[in-house]
């Protein structure tokens, strides 16, 4: 009884071990198919000045304002957020359905209210807008994982939403109590060092973690779509961006 006890013991320690440790995951199970450490200067401020393969939804909306600046081996982003009437949208071509993407990042503290949303984009996906998969948000008190791809991104969803709002109506309350299914938020204290984030997506899980610690994860359908084509970033004021890569499990 006793052995059987320390191996179901072993067996959910490893478990719960490996969830925690997505960086490993994704080394030992994955293919890295991007890297970047910023380690060269921007070419300008449109939409593919940052280089490597970068580009920008957002930057040729104002292209006399730099919100890519490469100093020192570090991307950092400063959006004109109302200047583009968007927030700035960076990303790059990914191409996997299971995965993730190692980042290090900074709020450098600028401004009030840093956050940085990354996730994950398929243009190529009907019905949804803008491509909008799935996304990890972290905000200065909170961190939201959100399937937007059979969420508020979903045409048919989004469409109820603003036409109940344009009639100044309460949302319908079943589309209500399925949106409130596709996103999970938990606890979180900002600070301004540096940390590594890793955000993973795991058959219909996605998971976030911070130096080596699970700090979220949700299961959602939307998580488990086939092709995330690009990695992206959505910065609503200023985040340092130290370093990227991709990774690829299948």
């Amino acid at each position: 009884m006793k052995r059987l006890l320390f191996i179901s013991s072993f067996f959910v320690f490893n478990l719960v071990a490996s969830a925690q440790n997505d960086a490993t995951w994704l080394r030992e199970k994955g293919t890295l198919i991007f890297h970047d450490a910023f380690e060269r200067e921007e070419d300008g401020n449109l939409a593919k000045a940052i280089g490597n393969g970068w580009n920008s939804a957002t930057a040729n909306r104002v292209p006399h304002m730099k919100m890519a600046d490469l100093d020192d081996g570090i991307l950092k982003i400063a959006s004109a957020s109302k200047e583009a009437k968007h927030a700035a949208h960076i990303h790059h071509e990914a191409g996997f359905a299971e995965g993730g993407a190692v980042i290090r990042f900074r709020f450098p503290g600028l401004n009030k209210a840093e956050t940085l949303q990354l996730g994950f984009v398929d243009r190529e996906t009907k019905g949804l807008w803008a491509g909008h998969l799935c996304y990890g948000i972290l905000s200065q008190s909170s961190i939201t994982l959100t399937d937007q791809k059979t969420g508020i991104m979903n045409l048919e969803n989004r469409k109820r939403r603003d036409d109940a709002v344009a009639k100044k109506e309460k949302v319908p309350a079943d589309l209500e109590a399925l949106l409130k299914t596709k996103n999970i938020s938990v606890p979180y204290k900002a600070d301004t060092e540096w940390h590594e984030l890793v955000l993973a997506t795991e058959g219909d899980e996605m998971r976030l973690s911070t130096d080596g610690k699970l700090l979220a994860k949700h299961r959602s359908e939307g998580f488990a779509h086939p092709m995330k084509r690009w990695f992206s970033f959505l910065v609503n004021n200023t985040v340092w961006i130290d370093d990227v890569k991709i990774w690829k499990v299948r």
